[in-house]
């Protein structure tokens, strides 16, 4: 894995940094203000090819992988504006219908996932099941009679269900050898009968809205499950790494926005005839807050590298590191450029007070800090469960 990036990934850094601050952050916030996604600046990253620059050249992307989007995703909340669907759109659903759909369905979905004409959400939390995946109750069985799937079942905290043209739910189907349940995952278009959302009320300002969905004898045709039935589990954490992945991006780019900010005010507020950051009291912390999201970032590339080397066991390790050392260096960065700047940090004019809560979410979604710490006991250092 190379410690240093290449010339190319240099080049979408600088690429990337100039379109999020074309937009910037009041452009963003307007969006949230007025209700609506940033279409304008969705539309912009997908003419450029950023959107897609993950999926397969042969259906319209760009042929790279998770390296790349994940700068395309920090260099854009760098700037001030990060698109919270880019981890699920793209990196989740992208990856997932690349890896294992049909050609039908790639042919249906990656162009126009890649070009931005269409998106896809994911549901795959439960209000009974947490971070239990095997405790998912959305079941999907098949109609003997047409061949047909009718799932039925609650997901909570779904983004953006409102703008994506389909969800990719994960449900769970009977095994016929064992009788278990397994898990599978299913298009689901947004119109479908009985694919019902509700909007979550969130104290959270975002462009994308939180929904809770109901799914009451949803009927889909056979071609509805992605890949095999069998492989499901396979197909799932092919997802969810990249999510990982795309979150830690998403909360490096968010701490180096509020950093940034904390730095130039740090730099030009003059106190007792000297610059606030001249002092040690307001200097270290700041310089501690970038350390942080330079290491967060090196563990986000070696499990981008992992993951589109097709390492999905070191790969997995890897994300959930870069996912729980990112959420932890961002509310950090968030916190230290608040205090820098006293009641400013308060202020809509500075535009990071909103970043308390925001920094928040990295480190409970799509996992938290709790499970990836289990995890890392576990599995890495082998130490029994106490569950």
């Amino acid at each position: 894995m190379p410690v240093i990036e290449s010339e190319e990934h240099k080049a979408l850094r600088t690429a990337v940094s100039a379109l999020g601050h074309k937009y910037g952050r009041a452009y963003f916030t307007r969006t949230v203000e007025e209700d609506r996604p940033a279409t304008e600046l969705w539309a912009e990253a997908a003419k450029l090819g950023y959107l897609g620059v993950n999926l397969p050249e042969e259906h319209g992307g760009g042929g790279g992988g998770i390296s790349e989007l994940s700068i395309v995703l920090e260099e854009l909340g760098a700037a001030g504006c990060p698109l919270l669907l880019m981890v699920v759109s793209p990196a989740i659903c992208g990856t997932v219908i690349a890896r294992f759909g049909t050609e039908e369905q790639k042919r249906a979905w990656l162009p126009a996932l890649a070009d931005g004409t269409r998106t896809m959400a994911f549901g795959i939390t439960e209000p009974d099941a947490g971070s239990n995946s095997h405790r998912i109750t959305t079941t999907a069985r098949r109609d003997p009679a047409t061949g047909d799937w009718i799932l039925t079942g609650r997901k909570v905290f779904v983004s953006g269900v409102d703008i994506a043209d389909a969800t990719l739910i994960v449900g769970r189907t009977e095994d016929a050898r064992t009788g278990r349940l397994k898990p599978c995952l299913f298009i689901v278009p947004r119109d479908t009968p009985g694919f019902q959302r509700h909007k979550i009320d969130m104290e959270l300002n975002a462009a994308e809205k939180q929904f809770e969905l109901v799914l009451d004898d949803v009927r889909l045709p056979a071609d509805a499950l992605v890949g095999d039935e069998d492989t499901g589990l396979l197909q799932l954490f092919a997802g969810l790494n990249p999510e990982r992945i795309m979150t830690a991006a998403f909360a490096i780019g968010m701490g180096r926005f509020a950093l940034a900010r904390a730095v130039e005010y740090a730099r030009d507020r003059t106190v007792w005839k000297a610059p606030i950051g001249s002092h040690q009291a307001i200097a270290h912390p700041l310089a501690q807050a970038h350390i942080d999201l330079e290491l967060a970032r090196l563990m986000m590339q070696k499990a981008a590298h992992l993951y589109d080397a097709g390492d999905d066991i070191g790969a997995g390790e890897a994300a959930n590191m870069a996912k729980y050392a990112a959420a932890e260096a961002c509310v950090k960065a968030v916190d230290q450029a608040v205090h820098t700047l006293g009641g400013n940090g308060l202020t809509r004019e500075f535009g990071l007070a909103q970043l308390i809560t925001a920094a928040r979410v990295s480190r409970i979604a799509p996992v938290s800090r709790e499970m990836i710490l289990n995890y890392v006991s576990h599995q890495t250092l082998g130490l029994p469960k106490s569950y």
